[in-house]
């Protein structure tokens, strides 16, 4: 039976796709802390003694990498969010089935994109 004709994933597949996720959500979260402490991290480097006009591109500087640390931990929390609505798939045997076409997403894109919903057939509808 190939890809095509199937209804879902054997339950071995899905096991495989739950270590997958599993490992991609662990470094996920981790990645997320370090952002967050990055975003959360205030503290002056020591630039108390620099010039004013160096010390004030300085705080634009690092006002900038704030908002571009919170916009990374913004990005990973909806992908955090995203991995574990995958995993709730798999519990659901509903996993790697496009929401689009009912057909059965390539292995290959699940491996590259886990908690891809769309096939690529259902993702060039889109465009």
């Amino acid at each position: 039976m190939t890809t095509d004709e199937r209804v879902r994933y054997s339950d071995k597949e899905l096991e495989e796709f739950r270590a997958l996720i599993q490992d991609k959500l662990d470094q996920a979260i981790r990645d997320y802390e370090l952002l967050k402490e990055a975003y959360m991290n205030d503290s002056s480097n020591g630039t108390d003694d620099t010039s004013p006009t160096f010390k004030a591109f300085e705080e634009g500087s690092e006002t900038m990498s704030k908002e571009q640390n919170a916009q990374l931990a913004s990005r990973q929390e909806k992908f955090i969010r995203d991995l574990k609505n995958a995993l709730i798939r798999i519990e659901n045997k509903t996993y790697g089935i496009c929401r689009v076409t009912g057909k059965l997403i390539n292995p290959e894109r699940l491996k590259l994109v886990p908690h891809a919903t769309l096939s690529i057939e259902a993702k060039n509808l889109q465009r």
